[in-house]
């Protein structure tokens, strides 16, 4: 891929823990990625299947998902631009969940065996990678807690938080108050273990309480301060500054 201008969001995550040097760099340009675009609603990953590459979102937003025998879904992590979404297939042989677009997606692809060989050549980019998916795990037992611990009004709250959090962390130069926001109602309810209608009731409350706004696949937080509280969110799970 001859436009490593893909790589430009993915190195300012990176490098909020670990300094890596202009070699680095070169040497993760230098892997051999392959673009590829998926539609709205498509699998990127079945769960099940084999791990033969590693996959990092390019535009568009994904998610993570698991399903039970009465096929019930799950939503259990939400990707964004700039985000890897199966960085543990280095290691795992078999795809233990199912990666699916949210929109229109673009993914750059690269072999798992090309990263597990510059991981082992490179250690700055070995420490990101790990602390890559180290994120990934502390963003996962959030989750849990949120489903688990809080009601409804918080649970929907913390996942707007974190979403718009991530969002203005990847784009420090937007106003950081609005967002493109591609969830359903039904795709919320899936997040945060609600039913649908629910789900409903309780943005309208949020909307009513002027804490949000959310129409037309934008959100935008009206009281941050607010809706922070009430979703019981701190950042430091997000690990920005690590």
């Amino acid at each position: 891929m001859d436009d490593n201008n893909f790589l430009d969001p993915l190195f300012r995550r990176w490098q909020r823990g670990v300094a890596l040097t202009p070699e680095d760099k070169r040497a993760v340009a230098g892997l051999p990625w392959v673009r590829r675009p998926f539609s709205r609603d498509s699998y990127i990953v079945r769960e099940g299947e084999p791990t033969t590459v590693c996959s990092l979102l390019v535009s568009g937003f994904a998610f993570r998902q698991k399903l039970v025998s009465d096929g019930a879904r799950q939503i259990i992590s939400i990707h964004i631009a700039g985000e890897f979404m199966d960085l543990q297939n280095i290691l795992l042989e078999v795809a233990d969940h199912n990666v699916q677009c949210l929109t229109r997606c673009v993914l750059a692809v690269v072999p798992k065996n090309a990263v597990a060989d510059l991981m082992e050549a490179r250690p700055t980019v070995k420490r990101a990678v790990w602390l890559d998916t180290l994120q990934d795990a502390s963003i996962f037992r959030e989750w849990v807690v949120n489903v688990g611990r809080r009601d409804a009004k918080e649970r929907i709250a913390h996942l707007l938080c974190e979403l718009a959090a991530r969002l203005k962390a990847a784009n420090p130069q937007g106003d950081g108050s609005n967002f493109d926001f591609p969830l359903t109602q039904e795709q919320i309810a899936d997040c945060t273990g609600l039913t649908a209608v629910h789900t409903n009731r309780t943005l309208q409350t949020l909307r009513k309480d002027g804490l949000i706004s959310l129409s037309s696949s934008r959100l935008s937080i009206l009281d941050w301060d607010r809706l922070a509280e009430l979703g019981d969110f701190h950042e430091r799970y997000l690990h920005h500054a690590v």
